[in-house]
């Protein structure tokens, strides 16, 4: 009887990897162990940061909403909570277009909400 191998399972499950590899520097994507490492170490960072990505979006939103809430002469958090209570509901990431895009149309958001707050 022959001797049976894996090897055509084993070459390809290889060179997958080092595909993934690809554009790694020196080793890392020469070498079949340290470029196991290094897509799995990449692929796990990859996750983490899609993550954190959603995170730092929307810290960039509040940054912008308050600077441009500044302007107006009220406080990030002051004009949250005047929003709410005046039941406008923007999402943060709307309200940062809008101050940007059109600053009168974000003055009356600010004003509604200082309405609300008195």
């Amino acid at each position: 009887m022959s001797r049976v191998t894996n090897a055509p399972a084993s070459r390809e499950r290889r060179r997958r990897r080092l595909e993934l590899a690809k554009g790694f520097h020196g080793s890392r994507s020469k070498l079949f162990r340290q470029a196991t490492e290094a897509v799995s170490r990449a692929q796990r960072l990859a996750t983490i940061h899609r993550k954190d990505r959603k995170r730092e979006f929307r810290g960039l939103w509040i940054a912008r909403i308050n600077a441009a809430v500044r302007l107006q002469g009220m406080t990030y958090s002051r004009f949250i909570e005047g929003l709410l209570k005046a039941g406008v509901v923007v999402n943060r990431k709307m309200l940062s277009e809008i101050a940007i895009a059109d600053a009168e149309g974000f003055k009356a958001l600010v004003e509604k909400a200082r309405a609300a707050l008195v």
